[in-house]
């Protein structure tokens, strides 16, 4: 039975990720920043799926903005050595959204803790992983980056250059792994019906985003759908983004209906 790790997998899209794994069958390791929520989050997931192998891990990524917590995935590689797990995919999903940083007003940490995360972090699970594919004769990388790699938001300086770098990234280390029978490739959402969306039912009513050419954006199961397939079903794919945001990046600006 094959087996998938998943990076911030407690809540909103990274749930989505998980069930749609476990329901085809794998067995699922994940992680999350918040030791209640993935304890709780192990519980749910292994009542819902009690045929297939659940395991949560705590981990953060950095000790400060500007350290990566390198130990923390040293250890979390070595003790699922340890129980002679493989994990044959890897979905980076975690990430720092880097909400509300203002040029000139927030700190130089501010953005080197989003880079650290988006970027170094997840190249660091990439390496440890890919040492182990590596000696099991192949595995899969899916990055779960963002239609904003190429269509910049305000304020959002940070999370956008990482999302540009960690397309980078990916494109790099599929070029340097396909030796080994590693693909690596990336699924870049748009806007996703996640909990903010819920909580700020007004906000989201009318932010030009929502308005796409099919007329809706994505929940969590699009992603998924779309990280899977790289997973399961792209054999002979590698460095490739699939972009699931309802036609966004398409279009040059967003129709917004008349609403009088």
């Amino acid at each position: 039975m094959k087996t998938a790790l998943i990076t911030g997998a407690c809540i909103n899209t990274g749930v989505a990720i998980v069930e749609k794994f476990a329901s085809e069958g794998y067995n699922i390791i994940f992680t999350g920043r918040n030791l209640e929520n993935v304890h709780a989050a192990e519980r749910e997931y292994r009542e819902k799926f009690p045929d297939v192998q659940i395991v949560g891990y705590h981990i953060d990524s950095l000790l400060d903005e500007r350290t990566v917590d390198e130990e923390s995935v040293e250890k979390l590689f070595a003790e699922l050595d340890e129980r002679g797990i493989f994990t044959e995919t890897l979905v980076l999903n975690a990430a720092d959204q880097g909400l509300g940083q203002k040029i000139f007003k927030n700190p130089l940490t501010d953005l080197m803790r989003v880079i650290n995360t988006n970027v170094v972090w997840n190249y660091c699970l990439s390496e440890h992983a890919a040492k182990r594919m590596k000696e099991n004769g192949g595995g899969n990388i899916v990055f779960i980056n963002s239609n904003t790699a190429y269509r910049a938001i305000p304020d959002r300086v940070a999370y956008v250059a990482s999302k540009g770098g960690q397309l980078g990234l990916m494109r790099a280390l599929a070029l340097d792994l396909g030796k080994y029978n590693i693909r690596v490739n990336a699924v870049l959402p748009g806007m996703i019906k996640t909990d903010r969306w819920e909580k700020n039912p007004e906000f989201y009513k009318s932010v030009p985003s929502r308005f796409t050419p099919i007329g809706d954006v994505a929940v969590g199961a699009d992603i998924a759908d779309a990280v899977y397939y790289f997973a399961a079903c792209a054999k002979n794919t590698t460095g490739a983004e699939l972009v699931v945001d309802g036609g966004n990046t398409i279009q040059l600006y967003p129709i917004i209906p008349d609403r009088n």
